[in-house]
């Protein structure tokens, strides 16, 4: 099995769960169906292709390397022949970063993705089209699985966030695909975030057994306190 590994990191991201007209909230990491949207948009397929759904087969896990805040920003809208104007919220994660690993077992496909991503023949967005990646896309290619990436990879938070963790080993959520970690069924949950179709009249998505656990990551930023009196470290 072959593994990419994409870093996700940009000024906000939002990735889209149940949501109404009047307030649309996010994940608190990437979805699979947001990582399929991108490495759809990478490879050129529009919303309507037939080869989306078996982009589904993928094998996927996120790493939350850093936990974003969430900014909550409304829109004025106005419905048709209404008189009065109606607020609509939207929420976003502000500062936040993620490891996205995609496993298969089709060298040929990790391939094609790795090209796609760092090639796009559309757009790539951070879950909504105005979310746009903080520069062009990290990618590390390696040959085992998603899960034992993201134990090994080092840990991809910014230099700011690892200093203020004041620890030396961090523990990192991880969401990935059911079967990718053996002996994990005790952590199963179900998502809804499988691709059914990305239609925009007949948009949906399906449910997913997923395993949400965490890995421990350390920090080169560390230091231990000596006791003694330092001016200068907090410059």
């Amino acid at each position: 099995m072959k593994t990419l590994t994409v870093n996700l990191t940009g000024l906000l991201q939002s990735y889209g769960n149940e949501a109404t007209f009047e307030r649309r909230t996010t994940y608190h990491y990437p979805s699979k169906s947001a990582v399929i949207g991108m490495i759809a948009a990478g490879l050129g397929y529009r919303r309507d292709d037939q080869r989306i759904e078996s982009l589904n087969k993928l094998g996927i896990a996120v790493r939350i390397d850093q936990r974003g805040k969430i900014m909550t920003d409304f829109h004025t809208v106005r419905p048709q022949n209404a008189k009065n104007s109606k607020l609509t919220y939207r929420d976003y994660l502000q500062d936040a970063v993620f490891v996205v690993a995609i496993g298969s077992e089709d060298d040929n496909l990790i391939g094609q993705i790795k090209y796609a991503l760092r090639h796009p023949k559309f757009q790539l967005f951070l879950g909504r089209r105005a979310n746009v990646p903080a520069g062009v896309l990290r990618i590390e290619e390696f040959d085992t699985d998603p899960m034992t990436v993201l134990k090994e990879l080092p840990w991809q938070a910014s230099d700011w966030f690892k200093k203020r963790m004041k620890k030396e080993l961090y523990s990192a959520e991880v969401v990935a695909d059911w079967g990718l970690e053996k002996g994990a069924d005790r952590n199963l949950i179900q998502v809804k975030d499988q691709v059914g179709s990305f239609n925009v009249q007949h948009r949906y998505h399906k449910y997913r057994p997923a395993i949400r656990t965490f890995v421990t990551l350390k920090n080169n930023m560390y230091q231990e306190n000596s006791g003694e009196h330092d001016v200068w470290s907090s410059i």
